[in-house]
């Protein structure tokens, strides 16, 4: 009598889950070093608003103790602080919005249309990209002057739209150039005009990237410094960079005052770039796989 053994179960062999390759330890201190050199000086800043002007001489890089209230409590109290508040939500909106409407029509064309001169016209607004403001100072004062838009909200908002002009043409061309042509050739079957395809169509589909030009569009106007130091003269037209100029002029003696009204001019800039940080990063990629 034969005795059967009994089957033996085969354990089939899973496949080895992908494990996470983590980098090179120096990567990580190389990393950690640039992260520590860019949020120092913020939290530095922020942190010297809890604290007095004793605290600061006594000890430059202690922690507060005890917190201190009455700096943050009194800049928020102050009119001027929410007069230059306003002054630079006005300048960003604005510039915003027109950066986004011409920077998206400009793009509509230089993408869906063939024409005579369109290489040259985008290598022009490409070369925007290398001409800083710093260069063109001096003409674009002289140039608001001429217009009468010196003291005025307005003498900053247009130039911030035109030096605003060439990253957002760069970065929505290639969306516009990614939508197929069998869209737009359906959608002109169904008798849409051409202005009724770029509103229903062009519009909707490229908004990574007009979500993304708006945010550089307004963090970039929020900090400007340097325009606004040569067209505004009138502290009541102020913008926040000036106001932190003439506050900390004003304040030079009360260092923990100045930080406050410092950090609480960033923050909202911060908080904005923060909150929109994956749109951004969307919308760079798209526009370099378009």
């Amino acid at each position: 009598m034969t005795v059967l053994e009994a089957p033996t179960r085969q354990h089939k062999k899973r496949p080895p889950r992908d494990r996470q390759e983590w980098g090179s330890p120096a990567t990580y201190f190389i990393a950690f070093v640039f992260i520590a050199l860019c949020l120092g000086p913020v939290i530095y800043i922020i942190l010297g608003g809890f604290r007095d002007n004793s605290q600061i001489t006594n000890s430059p890089a202690g922690f507060p103790n005890p917190w201190n209230l009455d700096n943050y409590a009194e800049v928020l109290a102050s009119s001027t602080f929410w007069q230059q508040v306003g002054n630079s939500a006005i300048a960003g909106i604005a510039t915003t919005l027109g950066v986004v409407t011409l920077g998206l029509m400009a793009s509509f064309i230089l993408a869906r249309y063939t024409f005579a001169g369109r290489g040259a016209m985008y290598s022009l607004f490409a070369a925007g990209l290398m001409f800083p403001m710093t260069v063109a100072i001096t003409p674009l004062y002289i140039l608001v002057r001429d217009l009468g838009l010196m003291n005025s909200l307005a003498g900053v908002i247009l130039p911030q739209i035109a030096f605003g002009l060439p990253v957002t043409i760069i970065i929505l061309v290639p969306f516009l150039k990614a939508i197929p042509d069998e869209i737009e050739e359906a959608a002109s079957i169904d008798g849409t005009s051409r202005l009724g395809f770029f509103f229903r169509m062009v519009v909707p589909l490229s908004l990574p990237g007009v979500v993304t030009t708006g945010i550089l569009a307004f963090v970039a106007s929020w900090n400007s410094y340097l325009l606004p130091l040569f067209i505004l003269s009138d502290q009541a037209s102020y913008t926040l960079p000036l106001g932190v100029q003439a506050f900390a002029s004003q304040y030079s003696v009360d260092t923990a005052k100045v930080l406050a009204f410092t950090s609480l001019s960033m923050i909202p800039a911060l908080i904005f770039f923060t909150l929109f940080e994956r749109r951004i990063v969307g919308g760079l990629t798209g526009a370099v796989k378009g």
